[in-house]
């Protein structure tokens, strides 16, 4: 899937990741590829910048550890990321729903007036 159909998404979809627990960064690139059934292999130039984002806007909060001699830094969310996961969720499901009746070619039923109808 190209990044370009991501955009206003991928904070999202990080909060998302970052629900079930915490996790180092390519933890959640790994994990955002396994939820998607390997739709989504986003590039580390992609998520680190976004999850350092995320930090700034107090929306999740990263660790220093040290695993196997290597520093990686963890992230969590916070209760603002929470929140803000609530609220991507409902935009999402507004926005897909919206997008899924133009391009599903559902239409809505067009209004039948008595006297065509019997006509």
């Amino acid at each position: 899937m190209g990044q370009e159909r991501l955009k206003g998404h991928l904070d999202g979809l990080l909060l998302a990741v970052l629900e079930s627990g915490p996790l180092h960064g390519y933890a959640v690139i790994e994990a955002l590829q396994a939820r998607s059934g390997g739709e989504l292999r986003l590039p580390t130039g992609t998520v680190y910048p976004a999850l350092r984002r995320l930090e700034e806007a107090g929306l999740t909060v990263g660790d220093w550890s040290t695993v196997g001699g290597r520093r990686r830094r963890t992230y969590a969310l916070t209760a603002a990321g929470r929140r803000e996961l609530q609220g991507e969720r409902a935009e999402w499901l507004r926005f897909s729903g919206t997008i899924g009746s133009v391009l599903g070619g559902l239409r809505a039923p067009v209004p039948v007036d008595d006297e065509s109808a019997s006509a």
